[in-house]
């Protein structure tokens, strides 16, 4: 038993929780208003479509907790919804970043409140030179400093996708290494997996994927790479989600779509050994979404992943299908050496959390449910009502266009032990090197015992 785990055990046993009932709960819902830009004052000139380089946006692509409060956000590859050159799909050459965040998650009465608020901007640059199109090197560059950008015409013709590199970066999974130092990013444009430093934004480690997720013929207009490649990832539809097991040694990252090569319906996750870059590639099948948007771990096997469509808030639809299946790789086949229909080989999933459901229970009308549910995020344990929850921070991506899709939003789930044992799964929370003080929660429980010199210590 670790020590997070002795340390919750030990409040359970000294409050007296009571069981869980099995159904997951919403706790609270946050909401993080993006009309003062985000902190990178450099990058506050325009764009090419008009649109601020400081535009705050799109930050639910990619959710990832640092320990406490503190959580890292991916905000994909910028805004791209002013029409300015269709050419380009739209791109700008907004510079690639994670937002660094504070979600404070507060005991109210008989409630929650989540509080949101930025409070840092870190630019991702590679200390050696990219490759960029004529015209679009970022006027931040120098000596030491190549930026990556969102504009998808940043690449070396000559090389495959997954060319380390080429300029262009869409940021979509994000994980945080075991250290706390620095911070994993996936990507849909190569696909790519990068380590960055997280004081500094700087690239450390390029890791090589399976030459079967590249696509040789490369185009900045999606259309066109997809009609001239039949091998390798769908344009825009790249590695969306990552995922990082608790002891830190292992990353799990999961294409939005199938490949060009596979069935429809079957897309591929890709195991990454941190330490060797070895890696695994297995099969997931989709029940009724249209794509995969994140993958969170619960522990070094089993899986959290966010299926979903696209209809919702910012579509102008009603939200039908984002749900979140666990999945389990223990005894999975690698299908590295295979490509067509996979269905066959596809991992067993269950579902664990139907989020439409579960927000309409709370009065959350289908077209207010934001339609691009993408990241996926464990937090600290609380306990509500005299139950030990596991919270799941649930965050939206809004395209940038806060007018239709609204503000981002972050909804915390909460999911207890019960819910978890009817899918046959357990949870294990990701260890990293430095403590963290408890949440308030449990800290309020301790000094009602009277043992606030005995503070509870976890490691986040």
């Amino acid at each position: 038993m670790n020590k997070s785990t002795l340390s919750m055990a030990l409040v359970v046993a000294l409050c007296g929780l009571k069981p869980a009932l099995a159904a997951p709960v919403l706790l609270a819902t946050g909401t993080l208003n993006g009309s003062g830009g985000d902190l990178s004052s450099a990058t506050a000139g325009s764009l090419e479509n008009g649109t601020a380089g400081n535009l705050l946006g799109g930050i639910g692509s990619g959710l990832a907790w640092a320990g406490g409060t503190t959580f890292i956000a991916t905000p994909d590859r910028g805004p791209n919804a002013t029409n300015w050159n269709a050419a380009l799909d739209n791109t700008t050459s907004y510079l690639s970043r994670f937002q660094t965040l504070q979600l404070g998650l507060v005991k109210n009465g008989t409630g929650w409140t989540l509080t949101p608020t930025l409070s840092a901007t870190t630019l991702m640059y590679s200390p050696t030179p990219l490759a960029y199109a004529a015209g679009a090197t970022p006027a931040l560059n120098d000596a030491d400093h190549y930026y990556f950008s969102g504009r998808s015409d940043n690449f070396d013709p000559a090389q495959p996708s997954t060319n380390p590199n080429n300029a262009r970066l869409d940021p979509e999974g994000v994980r945080v290494s075991k250290d706390g130092k620095s911070i994993f990013v996936s990507d849909e444009y190569g696909p790519y997996v990068y380590q960055i430093d997280r004081a500094s934004g700087q690239r450390i480690r390029s890791y090589a994927l399976p030459a079967n997720l590249a696509v040789t013929h490369l185009s900045a207009q999606g259309d066109a790479e997809i009609s001239g490649n039949s091998v390798g990832r769908v344009a825009n539809k790249g590695m969306e989600g990552l995922a990082i097991t608790p002891d830190g040694k292992t990353l799990v990252g999961i294409m939005q779509a199938p490949l060009e090569q596979d069935g429809a319906k079957n897309l591929r996750i890709v195991t990454i050994d941190i330490a060797t870059g070895a890696t695994h590639e297995y099969a997931y099948m989709l029940t009724s979404g249209s794509g995969v948007s994140e993958i969170v771990a619960l522990n070094d096997h089993q899986f959290l992943v966010d299926e979903r469509d696209g209809k919702g808030l910012g579509d102008g639809t009603k939200a039908s299908v984002k749900q979140i299946f666990k999945i389990d790789l223990n005894g999975a086949q690698d299908v590295a050496a295979l490509s067509g229909d996979l269905s066959a080989k596809a991992v067993a999933k269950s579902l664990v959390l139907d989020v439409v459901a579960v927000l309409g229970a709370n009065g959350i009308a289908p077209a207010q449910i934001p339609a691009k549910i993408e990241g996926l995020a464990f937090g600290a344990d609380v306990v509500d009502n005299g139950v030990l929850m596991h919270t799941l921070y649930v965050a939206n991506d809004n395209d940038f266009v806060r007018a239709t899709a609204g503000d981002n939003k972050f909804y915390v789930f909460g999911l207890s032990d019960a819910d978890l044992s009817k899918v046959g799964a357990t949870y294990s929370s990701q260890q990293f090197a430095a403590d963290v003080p408890e949440p308030a929660s449990i800290a309020l429980v301790l000094a009602g015992l009277g043992m606030l010199t005995a503070r509870v210590r976890r490691r986040a």
